[in-house]
């Protein structure tokens, strides 16, 4: 996610008083339910007025729907016993279970191209040198191995994509964000620091090591240019002032750009894969590197204030100063700019000099990652979480079939399809609503006569929903959701067959609260303010510690407009002095043994190995603070998705996020992200809070090369097996 430079978007309440026409949640049928700690029943349940944690949470089969966990087939078990909680004061290290190694792999400043500079440890970077060096604020990964020469894939080599989210303005420049005052050199190596991270990976002699001068070595940042591409591309919202870009000026050439270009891509949260062997980054955040010199109008009822709106764009950004110095970023001047992003972008890895491409078709909203799944007759869909609280969740279906043989038969498969958004009823299945001209809104409107979409043909209102993703999802009535995070599909292997997707809620202190509001019908809400009234899919108020839904396809068909859903799980603590809800009592129900020994909250991060192990990762304060006394700093764990057995398996130094995972493909070397260490340090004392991962080791993987330290560093940790098994083994 982002720590705290994640918009709160506190500043106003929605004042609608529009039902939440999903929030019917006493009409689950008790059939099929499952109560547990005393059989609380339907009546009972009824009687209490409402959703309890002993009834529809407890409803939270920690198995798949509708079937018994001996039906399902796969998993090899865990293998590690639960690492404890890493409480106040936290260790400035990460720890990992008895039998396996860590190892800090590649660290924010490490050159990972030809010319790169060694890391300087006192932010004296230019930008132009931050952009050969490996980015801030690492998140989401995926490894692509290279070819063996028998045609399987090497485990020992390969490329790592990274995503670099943001930056922490404080210890990327020497005096901060003030000092000797904001300069546009600031805002270049900032935006240097944004962006992917391809490096490539090597395992020599049994240590990994950075290919430093690799020829696949690759920074994008938030000036590479790029492409648009699908239904939106060319449209008039689009089509911004255009600039030639160097790192001594941003000058406008007088010109208009065509709305099919764009440079940069910025707030890369988490991610995707495709099959054919491309890497999708996801624009998360980008609202808050946006700020206005001059008036901003986000109140009237104009076309490009009800987006500033919705999207939550503000004068003064969210802690970053670009628009000062960088006319792109300003929306006074330059109001159109903010809609080139928001989307995925499809990078190939394998082709350094390739131009990346941002696919449209996928929806423009705050996209926290993009996970497919191909299904038996070969169609693929993309699963996206929005993450805001009270934002949606979506998925998109190509229109034409993957074609495993063919790479080039799919390269521009990201452009025809369908984009749905899910509505969860509460009788415990739910309905994709394609986000289409011919849709009607719960309004009884068509999309292509409402009049924020509304355009000459159908082509150019496909290109305002798809620009306009979350007002179209207001007006089709989707389930607004506690801030769908990443999304993970469990491997059909062993026998299981379903399309089973998983999504973290991470929180959403909203829920459930006095004035109760749902976002308007009409796109006019503020991002982030509702306060929407507990429902089937997000049934605690003040849901602090957050949960996860997964569904399951209608038909075992990625292009069903049905499916099934249950929640996997509840975090919480176990050992929680705060007084219970209504509908909370804040504990959860996480399957642990001994109980309490894997509670968690706040979960983000969401993965599957290819063995069918669940890999959540949590983004909370950090601290062991206040809701986290007893959880302790953010971590990672594994879960059985058959059980819902949980050990935790990593824990973070302090102020750290633990976000982005993935594996070689014998499963026998992990990388795990960890984010903003040390985070809400000061320019004057950078190491306030954390010195790691110097503070842990001397040398990076190879176990030659020195760890520079001087400031705290995001850091790709790389992990083994002391015996050489697979990971969770």
């Amino acid at each position: 996610m982002k720590g705290k430079q994640h918009p709160r978007n506190d500043v106003s309440l929605n004042p609608s008083t529009s039902r939440d026409i999903h929030a019917v949640v006493d009409a689950v049928d008790p059939a099929r339910r499952r109560f547990v700690g005393g059989g609380l029943g339907a009546a009972a349940l009824a009687s209490a007025g409402g959703l309890t944690l002993g009834g529809l949470v407890d409803s939270v089969e920690a198995r798949p729907l509708g079937r018994p966990a001996a039906a399902d087939g796969g998993l090899p078990g865990i293998g590690f016993t639960s690492v404890p909680p890493s409480l106040a004061p936290v260790a400035d290290r990460v720890t990992v279970p008895a039998g396996y190694t860590a190892r800090a792999f590649v660290a924010w400043g490490d050159p990972i191209m030809p010319g790169g500079p060694a890391f300087a440890g006192d932010a004296r970077e230019s930008a132009a040198e931050q952009a050969l060096q490996f980015g801030m604020h690492n998140d989401g990964m995926h490894f692509f191995p290279f070819p063996r020469r028998d045609g399987r894939e090497n485990p020992e080599h390969g490329l790592l994509c990274v995503n670099n989210e943001y930056t922490h303005e404080e210890v990327l420049h020497p005096d901060g964000l003030v000092g000797a005052g904001y300069t546009l050199a600031k805002t270049r190596k900032s935006q240097a620091a944004h962006g992917v991270s391809i490096v490539e990976a090597a395992r020599v002699r049994g240590q990994w090591r950075v290919v430093r001068r690799s020829p696949f070595g690759r920074r994008i940042t938030a000036n590479t240019f790029m492409r648009i591409s699908g239904p939106a591309a060319g449209h008039a919202l689009l089509k911004t002032r255009e600039f030639t870009i160097t790192d001594a000026a941003t000058t406008p050439t007088g010109g208009t750009t065509d709305g099919t270009v764009a440079y940069g891509t910025i707030n890369n949260c988490a991610h995707g894969w495709t099959p054919w062997g491309t890497y999708l980054t996801c624009e998360e955040n980008w609202n808050g590197n946006f700020g206005a010199t001059g008036a901003l109008d986000t109140t009237t009822a104009t076309e490009t204030a009800k987006l500033n709106r919705r999207y939550g764009l503000s004068t003064s950004g969210n802690g970053y100063r670009w628009h000062t110095t960088d006319p792109r970023f300003d929306l006074s001047t330059n109001p159109n700019e903010p809609h080139l992003f928001g989307w995925v972008v499809e990078i190939d890895p394998f082709r350094p000099d390739s131009t990346p491409v941002k696919r449209t078709m996928l929806g423009r909203f705050k996209h926290e990652s993009v996970q497919h799944v191909v299904d038996d007759d070969h169609r693929i869909a993309f699963y996206m979480g929005d993450d805001e609280r009270n934002e949606y969740i979506y998925k998109f279906v190509a229109k034409r079939r993957y074609n495993p043989a063919l790479r080039a038969a799919n390269r521009n498969l990201l452009d025809e399809g369908t984009l749905y958004v899910a509505r969860f009823d509460s009788d415990l299945t739910g309905v994709w609503i394609a986000l289409a001209p011919d849709t009607v809104g719960i309004d009884g409107v068509k999309l292509r006569d409402n009049p924020n979409f509304a355009g000459a043909d159908d082509a150019e209102v496909q290109a305002k929903i798809l620009i306009k993703t979350r007002m179209a999802a207001d007006a089709v009535g989707a389930t607004m959701m506690d801030r769908p995070e990443w999304t993970g599909a469990r491997p059909r292997i062993g026998g299981f067959e379903e399309i089973e997707v998983y999504c973290t809620l991470t929180n959403n202190n909203r829920r459930g609260t006095s004035t109760a509001s749902s976002n308007a019908a009409d796109g006019s809400t503020a991002a982030g303010s509702a306060r929407p009234p507990v429902d089937a899919a997000n049934p605690r108020e003040d849901n602090v510690y957050g949960h996860i839904i997964r569904w399951r396809e209608a038909g075992r068909s990625v292009a069903a407009t049905r499916f099934a859903w249950d929640l996997f799980v509840q975090a919480g603590d176990s050992a929680t002095t705060k007084t219970a809800k209504p509908s909370n009592d804040y504990r959860g129900n996480i399957a642990d043994d001994p109980n309490g020994s894997a509670d968690y909250g706040a979960p983000d991060g969401l993965w599957f190995d290819p063995f069918g192990r669940l890999w959540v990762q949590t983004d909370q304060a950090g601290n062991a603070q206040g809701d986290w006394v007893h959880i302790g700093a953010n971590c990672m764990v594994c879960a059985d998705p058959a059980t819902g057995a949980t050990r935790r398996f990593l824990t973070a130094p302090p102020n750290a996020e633990v976000t982005g995972v993935t594996m070689t493909p014998d499963g026998r070397t992990m990388f795990v992200g960890v984010q903003h260490p040390g985070e809400d340090s000061s320019a004057a004392n950078p190491t306030q809070y954390s010195n790691w991962p110097q503070s842990q080791w001397s040398v990076e993987s190879d176990g030659v090369t020195p760890l520079p330290g001087g400031r705290p560093r995001s850091t790709v940790v790389v992990i083994t097996k002391d015996d050489g098994g697979i990971i969770g083994t």
